[in-house]
Formats: structure tokens, sequence, C-alpha cells
């Protein structure tokens, strides 16, 4: 298995790991710990039993703690139970703290620069989006709706196995326009304010992206803009689930987003595969909502909330 698909599977890597050391864990404890007490209590009888005799008998023995040896001996642990017992508190923390409060990801590519940058390592609240069942993603309780600028993880539709990071530009029933490299939601326009050229950093040339904060539904962030790109690649345009729902054109598209959809895009927007490209992301497939980057090895600044 490669190490992306060792990646991917890691929930269920950690489910089995917590069953098996979790069964161990409680046959020892309520079968093999009695068995062995059971042994013991038996072999410190026969042992008091002889000592007795021996002292009636006027015989003195030097027992130098030989008594709690053998208690020691006889209810001590096997080494594979021993560890299984340690590893399972550890092991079932760690899943129910990823499963259902919050999990850490690596930031794979430039999709979503200026907001999150290559190596960032960010947290995803699992939870504020409804309570979803392990390794199935199916959702058990209903809590918040995804938001218009909100950040979200989800599963790639056109491969479950991938994790991908995008923003909510479109909610159910939302009518999407982006022509020109601007965007317009439900008739809406939405604003945006130039900043100073930005340079992605890592790039080994001197490109310069034009960059701008837009303010989408309230939510202020910065995104980039290539001037050499077109406004879309239509050639990158894939077959997908209610592609009915979208229209394009080489200066741009519209889309109406099907119920339980969501439209994502990256806000670098000329650099990011997304739902331009590839489709809605179904309810099922939601993560959760990043939140924070809790370090970057080659950047410690970047440490903070998510915007």
């Amino acid at each position: 298995m490669s190490l992306q698909g060792i990646l991917s599977n890691f929930a269920l890597i950690l489910f089995v790991l917590m069953v098996i050391t979790g069964v161990i864990w409680c046959i020892d404890v309520f079968y093999l710990a009695k068995q062995r007490r059971i042994a013991a209590d038996k072999a410190l009888a026969e042992y008091d039993a002889r000592t007795a005799k021996l002292t009636a008998d006027g015989i003195k023995l030097d027992q130098n703690g030989s008594r709690a040896q053998i208690e020691h001996a006889l209810l001590r642990q096997p080494t594979w139970i021993e560890y299984s017992g340690s590893f399972f508190p550890v092991i079932a923390l760690v899943f129910l703290l990823r499963s259902f409060l919050f999990e850490p990801f690596k930031i794979p590519s430039s999709s979503m620069v200026p907001t999150l940058l290559v190596g960032d390592l960010i947290l995803v609240n699992k939870f504020t989006y409804g309570i979803r069942l392990p390794i199935v993603n199916q959702k058990i309780i209903q809590l918040n709706d995804p938001q218009r600028g909100d950040v979200m993880v989800f599963k790639f539709p056109r491969d479950m196995s991938q994790d991908y990071i995008k923003r909510v530009v479109g909610v159910p029933g939302d009518k999407i326009v982006y022509e020109n490299k601007r965007l317009t939601v439900n008739g809406k326009e939405i604003s945006y304010a130039p900043l100073d050229d930005y340079l992605e950093e890592g790039s080994e040339s001197l490109t310069y992206k034009k960059q701008f904060t837009e303010n989408l539904s309230g939510v202020e962030h910065r995104i980039l803009n290539d001037e050499r790109a077109p406004t879309i690649n239509l050639t990158g345009v894939k077959e997908f689930p209610h592609s009915e729902a979208c229209t394009y054109r080489y200066e741009g598209f519209t889309c109406v987003v099907p119920a339980g959809n969501y439209f994502m895009m990256g806000d670098n927007r000329d650099n990011s595969e997304d739902s331009r490209y590839w489709g809605f992301v179904p309810d099922k497939n939601i993560v959760g909502k990043a939140v924070a980057v809790w370090m970057n090895l080659s950047n410690p600044r970047r440490i903070g909330g998510i915007h």
C-alpha cells in the first residue's frame, strides 16, 4: 500500500488497532487476571502449608521475600498482554479525538494560497457540521450547515480516498455566476478590494499575481488572480452528477447548487481544480471545518486562525 493509501485509511487502521487491543484488555481484565489470581492463591497456599510444616519440624527458613516474589511472578501479565493494555487507552483516545472532535491535516498544494500555504498543518473541527460515524462518515446528529465563506475539508467526489480543502462559495439553492474572474451569488455581485500584488512563497519564478480582498456573505478573505490565465479552462471540465445545473462559456459559467450539495472554490483562483471542473460536493462527503493553523515547520509565524 502506498503512503497516500495508508494515510487515507488511518482512521480504519486506528479502529482495527483499538478493537484488537481493547479485546485483549477486556479478556485479561475479566478472565485471565482472575485465572492468574486463582493460580497465585493456590501456589501461595501450598507455599504457606509447606513453610508451616517445616517450621513445626524445627527447620528455620530464610524466606527473604520469596513469598512476595512468587506472588508477583504468578500475577505478572505476559508481555504481549501488558503492551496491549498500555496501548489501548492511548489508541482509543486518539481515535475518539480525531473522529469526533478535531483532526489534523497537512496542506499539500497551493490551491488555497494566500489563506493556506503548502506545509501548513491545520486543525479541522469534526463536529461543527454534525456528528458522523467514523470510517463510514455517516451523519447521525445534525448540527450546523456549512456557510458561504467557510474553509471546508471534504472527500473528493471523484476519489473518496483523497481529502480536499476549498472554500464554500455556494450552498444549496444558490445561483453562482463566475464571469471575468468575479463572483455573483443569487444576483448580488461580490465586492473586491485590491491589495498589493502577491508572490507565492517558494515560487521559482518572479511572477506576481493580483491580490484582492473578497467579501463573501460577510466573510472577508484574500484571493489571487493570474492575469495570464483564462477565467475558466473549458477543456478541463469533466462530467459530474447534476452537471445539467451548470452552463459554461468562455467568459465563465453559471451553476445552480442542487439540494444537499455545495459549490467549492480555491482562493488561488487560477491555480485550483475545484467545483468549476469536477462538480458539486455532496453533504455525505463533508469531513469538517478548517479552523486553525497549528504549525508550519518552515514558517512558525503561520500559527493562528483561518479566515
